[in-house]
């Protein structure tokens, strides 16, 4: 199996090389930019898995070179973990709103950063696993069914594929337009109010076996999927 491929998106040179430095003796394969500029002709290039990007950069922002990857169709399968020195919650949540899989704040140890590459990693790979089951929800991909309490329960085909979504990235909001580039795709204009329409479809079909409560809307941010 080929080795995880993370670009490093780092100014400061003893930072970049310090974590290239500990995620290859962690086994990833790494790749080095000190501006945006530099980080999207390596995408163009190469297909890294992984991008850590500070937030702080010489040329944009880290934010904005988030949000610009991520309304890429070609950046699609491409995780993005923020490194900060910005603590506010406030930060925080700008930094997951603009697509970014996790944050990760300075300082932090190598040891922590290298967890937090496992977790995304395992949540980016999510969609490629036949089976995922959550509280007393199970999908079958392979089989393209969704059963709870071992009932199965009949979805059209875009509240599937929005559940599928939603299940293999647990315990993260979502707002409107981002389900609309994941689930309807970036290039097709719909509008944002048609997400409304199939989530209530979708707690309907879910209401059965009283698993509707696993899609949870925030108010003034979107929905996620929670067993909590």
């Amino acid at each position: 199996m080929n080795a995880t491929k993370v670009l490093i998106v780092e100014d400061e040179a003893p930072i970049r090389e310090m974590i290239a430095f500990h995620l290859g003796r962690a086994g990833y394969e790494t790749l080095e930019a000190e501006n945006c500029r530099e980080a999207r002709a390596i995408l163009a290039d190469e297909r890294p898995n992984l991008a850590l990007v500070d937030w702080m950069l010489p040329d944009m922002s880290g934010l904005e070179l988030t949000r610009m990857l991520k309304r890429d169709p070609e950046n699609d399968d491409l995780a993005i973990i923020m490194l900060t020195a910005r603590t506010d919650e406030f930060d925080k949540v700008a930094g997951l709103e603009g697509g970014a899989d996790d944050y990760v704040t300075k300082p932090f140890s190598p040891r922590e950063l290298v967890a937090r590459i496992q977790a995304v990693m395992r949540r980016a790979g999510g969609t490629s696993e036949e089976t995922v089951q959550l509280g007393n929800l199970e999908l079958d991909a392979a089989s393209h069914r969704v059963r709870a309490n071992g009932n199965e329960i009949r979805l059209g085909p875009t509240e599937y594929r929005l559940l599928q979504f939603l299940m293999t990235h647990p315990d993260r909001v979502y707002s409107r337009s981002q389900l609309l580039d994941r689930i309807w795709g970036a290039n097709v204009y719909v509008e944002e109010r048609t997400v409304d329409v199939h989530v209530r479809r979708l707690r309907k079909a879910l209401t059965v076996e009283s698993a509707d409560r696993y899609i949870q809307t925030i108010r003034g941010a979107g929905y996620r999927f929670s067993v909590q």
